[in-house]
């Protein structure tokens, strides 16, 4: 283990062993003693959050190189350690943080220090649940894995100095030993029976051979060093492009075939055959853990489960009733049909796609003044799906910027096109762009009053719940025109309350791969193709799906009770901020800031009554 991997904790432990030390003196020394060490001054719990805060943050940028570009070092070009010392280190380091965070006495802080805490301690408690349930065994999904973490990482690099250059090839030179720390990690998972299901890996070494090129000069990973600034001379260009060159060919495709080999002669014929994750070794425990994690909620798998099919019931009444409406000639079952084959309903180019996915973005950043006292400065576009990953990858999703010179991207998966509806792409957008992620998480990370550890946190039941929220208010919005569009919303909302029954049916109550596919293409408008792509992201990413739901409902319920409580005084502009301005909590911490704003304004109101009697 290194050094740097540990200073964030031996620091304090280094601290300690030296009192402790001076305290074993010989019997004569009490005089001595009293006269070195300084005496001790306590520090207020606001004053300990601080350092644990400062001292865990710290830590994290230190440890995880490729985490901390996107945190405020986006200069910072090397790849995680993940070697066995390391991650046993790291994993001590957040033990001991988080047990710092839990001795503070919380009821002595104020009550916006109270959120920090409770978020520092969610971050902290995920960090030690994911190595104790060792997650680090299987470092990939059915979508990607640490291989696209990589290139994501470094090809779009911007080298703007030679010293920079020469850090990016340090950083190429580290791929081989990073592969292999991750093969490592895998191959002790295939021994203990902790990998991802054979299932959903079919076709995942695509995503590898995907960087399989003749000539470096093609790589992916040797374009930055095609765009070095002209200051740099052409002499020293071409001596950095020519061992890029070397490395690539000698030691990054090395890398990558190999990786490849791994997985098609080894890893996926022997991964696990079963799919729930309550299979694997202590895996019942995981599942649960992963419900309460992801819905920051302490919900059980049959309440998540029971919420799901009352929620499917409720939505399927309205689907029908548009049904009913367009006068269809035809049941439930025919209606999908026809809009899963009818040619109208689906682009016929990735051009066409893209154009229409920017339409509507453009037109929701036009009402966003309407519904918002405060707007993101950070600006966004519409991008496809990178093609490495795109067959199994989501419909869409938002990719925050490394730093305040880039965007926040919108990506639309332009890959079979005759699965990509028209009719959901309002919903998507206004679930991944804006008023959903781009505009909460840029006004999150643009907040000056939060520390960094809250600017770049994110909460799936807050942000998934909020981008599930962002879809219903395009109703508000003026979306949703034709009754299609509407039921592509109504289908989308489905889609996240399907998860809720699947995912709890496939990790925990014993349901089948094609089980959960038939459920939801029997209660939804989506694809086949996306649903079977959906499945096996919730198989391998187990629990995250549950968050949309639970975090869309509370905020819904949450409006509601605003909206009573204030009456005609309710400003959904204000009420937005509200939810927003303290930026990614827990949802009780959500609860609890809507009701001291609701006492606040009831009580303005009181007083205002007051004066004009």
């Amino acid at each position: 283990m290194t050094f740097r991997s540990l200073q964030g904790w031996q620091t304090a432990s280094v601290v300690i062993l030296s009192l402790l030390l001076l305290a074993c003196g010989k019997p004569d020394s009490p005089e001595r003693f009293s006269e070195v060490i300084e005496p001790v001054v306590e520090q207020s719990a606001e004053q300990i959050l601080g350092d644990v805060i400062a001292g865990s943050w710290q830590f994290q940028l230190n440890s995880f190189p490729m985490s901390a570009a996107y945190m405020g070092r986006p200069d910072q070009m090397a790849l995680n350690d993940m070697s066995e010392l390391s991650i046993a280190g790291k994993h001590l380091a957040f033990k001991d943080f988080l047990q710092q965070a839990k001795a503070i006495a919380r009821e002595q802080l104020p009550a916006v220090r109270k959120i920090d805490l409770d978020i520092l301690i969610y971050q902290l408690q995920d960090r030690v649940d994911y190595y104790d349930f060792n997650q680090h065994l299987i470092p990939i999904t059915a979508e990607s894995g640490f291989h696209n973490n990589v290139v994501s990482y470094l090809q779009h690099r911007q080298l703007k100095t030679v010293e920079q250059a020469e850090a990016y090839l340090a950083a190429l030179a580290q791929i081989p030993d990073y592969f292999s720390q991750q093969q490592l990690w895998l191959e002790k998972g295939l021994a203990q029976g902790i990998t991802q299901p054979k299932l959903v890996l079919k076709g995942f070494e695509h995503s590898i051979s995907a960087y399989d090129v003749e000539q470096g000069s093609e790589h992916v990973l040797y374009q930055p060093l095609t765009k070095l600034p002209e200051f740099i001379s052409s002499a020293q260009q071409a001596e950095l492009q020519q061992k890029g060159l070397r490395l690539i060919e000698q030691q990054v495709i090395p890398a990558f075939a190999g990786l490849y080999e791994f997985f098609v002669d080894r890893y996926i014929p022997n991964a696990r055959d079963s799919i729930a994750v309550s299979d694997t070794p202590d895996g019942a425990d995981f599942y649960a853990n992963r419900v309460r994690h992801y819905t920051t909620r302490d919900l059980t798998v049959e309440q998540v489960h029971q919420l799901g099919l009352e929620e499917v019931d409720r939505i399927r009444q309205e689907m029908q009733q548009i049904i009913n409406e367009l006068a269809f000639d035809g049941d439930f079952a025919a209606f999908l049909q026809f809009l899963r084959t009818d040619s109208q309903f689906y682009a016929t180019s990735p051009k066409e796609l893209l154009k229409q996915a920017s339409w509507i973005a453009k037109k929701a950043d036009a009402q966003l003044p309407k519904f918002f006292h405060l707007l993101p400065r950070t600006p966004y576009g519409v991008e496809p799906v990178p093609d490495s990953i795109a067959p199994k990858y989501t419909t869409g999703r938002y990719v925050s910027p490394r730093n305040d010179k880039e965007p926040g991207l919108y990506w639309v998966n332009t890959h079979a096109l005759d699965k990509r509806p028209l009719y959901v792409l309002e919903a998507l957008t206004l679930h991944e762009a804006v008023p959903g992620h781009h505009l909460q998480i840029s006004l999150n990370q643009e907040m000056t009053e939060l520390l960094p550890f809250r600017t770049h946190s994110y909460i799936s039941a807050f942000g998934e719940g909020w981008g599930l929220y962002s879809e219903w208010l395009g109703l508000e919005m003026g979306f949703y025109q034709t009754p299609y569009d509407n039921f592509g919303r109504l289908s989308y909302e489905m889609w996240r309350a399907l998860r809720l029954v699947v995912d709890t049916g496939m990790h925990a109550k014993g349901w089948t791969r094609q089980q959960a596919i038939d459920y939801m293409a029997e209660n939804s408008a989506l694809s086949l193709h996306n649903i079977t792509t959906e499945v096996d992201r919730y198989i391998s990413w187990p629990g995250q799906a549950l968050s949309y739901k639970v975090g869309e409902i509370t905020i819904k319920q949450l409006r509601q009770q605003t909206e009573q409580a204030l009456g005609a005084d309710f400003d959904v502009r204000e009420f937005h901020h509200q939810i927003l301005r303290h930026g990614s909590v827990p949802l009780s911490v959500l609860e609890d800031q809507i009701g001291r704003y609701i006492d606040s304004a009831l009580a303005s109101k009181t007083s205002k009554a007051q004066a004009n009697d």
